[in-house]
């Protein structure tokens, strides 16, 4: 039977085809873009996922945590869906997703757990098609680490009772060898100041580690962040684990690059971890 490859969508587009090329731009930022101090007992990462251009040296802040704290087998990824509007989550029904700088392979048995005992993750490709907040992610993943397997989950519309079935189940699966990655960027299209006014509600509520405020923040409009779901849920799961500690590690727009400042994106990274 042929395998099922979720080839790239927007290599070429938000970061470099040319595997060389890209290897090598994810090498600088990481050179360049350090948190000042180490972080232990490391759960996961929250991680931007625009184009490299613009989100790359916050992401690489994220990154360069893994790359020196954590020894991982297996990544989850928690994704909003951009492009495909679904009921529940999706699991993506094939055998890999494929990068410029090769193949990763679906970790299939956490998976399964997963569909199998939470009633709106299922396996498919609504979500997966043709989104970038994945995507993104593996080749900083790729660079940083070999021989890991991945669990990309796209979540579509979802109650918070849902979304804490989910945490619960991930909680389930989690061990010394598995981290989860959380990707969203923050407001969008505002001016640069009140897009700050925006994007600090969401980084303080990460540094206290209130993500039920969060959610509701999210609901009544006082904030942004288009995968505040997954950030809701890999908070919602450390806390059930007890990891229950959380700090942003680098906060960005898009006008920092591009210079315009009346309509910017912006884009964190923040840590997941466990004080000892």
């Amino acid at each position: 039977m042929d395998r099922i490859i979720r080839k790239p969508a927007v290599a070429g587009l938000f970061y470099p085809d040319d595997a060389g090329e890209l290897k090598g731009l994810i090498s600088l930022l990481l050179e360049e873009n350090k948190p000042a101090k180490k972080y232990h007992n490391i759960f996961g990462i929250i991680s931007p996922h625009a184009g490299y251009i613009y989100s790359g040296q916050s992401a690489a802040f994220a990154y360069n945590v893994l790359k020196e704290s954590t020894n991982f087998e297996t990544v989850i990824i928690l994704s909003p869906s951009h492009k495909e509007y679904f009921e529940g989550s999706t699991i993506y029904n094939g055998d890999a997703y494929k990068t410029p700088l090769g193949e990763i392979p679906i970790e299939k048995t956490i998976s399964k757990h997963i569909v199998d005992n939470c009633e709106t993750v299922f396996f498919g490709n609504e979500g997966h098609k043709g989104e970038h907040a994945v995507e993104v992610q593996l080749p900083f993943l790729q660079v940083i680490s070999e021989g890991f397997s991945i669990v990309p989950i796209v979540i579509g519309n979802q109650s918070i009772q849902q979304l804490h079935e989910l945490s619960k189940i991930l909680s389930e699966v989690i061990d010394e060898k598995t981290i989860i990655i959380a990707s969203s960027d923050l407001s969008h299209f505002h001016h640069k100041a009140k897009a700050a006014e925006l994007d600090n509600i969401v980084v303080d509520r990460i540094n206290n580690f209130e993500y039920s405020e969060l959610y509701n923040d999210l609901t009544n409009g006082n904030c942004e962040a288009c995968g505040g779901d997954a950030i809701v849920t890999i908070l919602e799961t450390a806390d059930i684990i007890g990891r229950k500690s959380a700090e942003v590690l680098s906060y960005t727009d898009s006008g920092d690059i591009s210079n315009d400042n009346s309509s910017v994106v912006g884009y964190l990274s923040a840590v997941v971890y466990g004080k000892e």
